[in-house]
């Protein structure tokens, strides 16, 4: 891959700016996906019962860029009061948060392993989620930027459904798990979005090709505009018809749990495109760059912990960082 990117000084990163009056209140965010409780082993340590989901990583994501998201997801009673607080304080509307009397929110529990891409879950419980349906409130049915989150693709498809006009933009993730059971609906659902973003090992297993590129090229002939292709560690990379861009992950010190990582991602992505109202490719480059922003956050404590507390400073250092980890001079001879 490496012969498809040369980078310029000017045109890589072009027009980085938080906190400049650059952005757009107005565009409405509509976040669909899981409010849950993990609990995680790392090689650095391990956590008891905390708050997680790839709706609130994504949506808490989004929150550093526009207020005013629309969260739709459903938990038990067990969850705590103070969590739906957090969320409201950041600009989070709950109303489309259904809350089940007398059953259990949704839990995972995963331990990595001392790479830190790879993992074990232990324990799956899918309580309230089994038997989730999504209640779209009437004042959420003007949503111009849709982010659907991993669920299952026939959840994800009855939102799409249920709205009254389509977005201006749908982005949607997923997993492994729906390749192997529900493989007809995902298809069915990628041909339905505009930007489908998956993991490398996703990418392979879907096309059943190693190349990323002709991977790619597969994905997208299935009817999504745009594919982004997380590598983790190693970046990700933003394919639209023969254009291909690639951000780099972030060299840190230390890296405590990734888990939600790729829901941050994909929070800071949308947040950024639903805040400047741009759909183009040039702003989905610079989307690309605030969502490893964020995910690189993500990574450095356990569950939301670092993200909660980030300031906006704090975000524009680290863009500041990406762009000077790959920014240069060069003559050409």
């Amino acid at each position: 891959l490496c012969s498809l990117f040369l980078f310029h000084p000017v045109s890589y990163f072009p027009n980085f700016a938080i906190g400049k009056n650059k952005f757009n209140p107005t565009m409405s965010l509509l976040v669909i996906g899981t409010v849950a409780f993990d609990a995680i082993e790392t090689p650095f340590g391990k956590t008891d019962k905390i708050i997680g989901g790839a709706a609130t990583y994504a949506s808490m994501s989004a929150s550093f860029f526009k207020k005013n998201i629309n969260l739709v997801s459903v938990v038990g009673e067990d969850f705590p009061q103070e969590a739906i607080s957090m969320m409201q304080q950041r600009g989070i509307n709950t109303d489309g948060l259904q809350i089940k009397q007398g059953e259990k929110t949704f839990f995972w529990a995963g331990k990595y392993h001392e790479d830190m891409n790879s993992r074990d879950t232990l324990d799956t419980q899918l309580n309230v989620l089994s038997t989730f349906d999504p209640v779209i409130p009437d004042h959420y049915q003007d949503c111009e930027f849709l982010m659907l989150g991993n669920l299952m693709p026939s959840i994800q498809m009855s939102v799409l459904q249920r709205l009254k006009k389509r977005p201006k933009l749908v982005v949607m993730d997923t997993m492994n798990f729906w390749m192997e059971v529900a493989l007809d609906d995902l298809k069915k659902m990628i041909s339905m979005v505009d930007v489908l973003t998956i993991n490398d090992a996703e990418a392979r297993q879907l096309t059943g090709e190693y190349s990323l590129v002709k991977a790619a090229r597969q994905v997208l002939a299935m009817g999504p505009k745009y594919l982004i292709i997380k590598k983790g560690e190693h970046g990700a990379l933003l394919f639209h018809e023969n254009n291909v861009f690639f951000a780099p992950a972030l060299p840190l010190e230390d890296v405590f749990d990734p888990t939600g990582a790729g829901d941050t991602f994909a929070g800071g992505f949308i947040g950024y495109l639903s805040s400047v109202g741009d759909v183009s490719f040039e702003a989905m480059k610079r989307g690309v760059i605030y969502g490893s922003a964020m995910a690189s956050f993500c990574v450095e404590k356990f569950g939301l912990e670092r993200v909660v507390g980030l300031t906006e400073r704090e975000v524009e250092d680290r863009v500041q960082q990406f762009v000077d980890l790959v920014q240069f001079d060069i003559t050409l001879v």
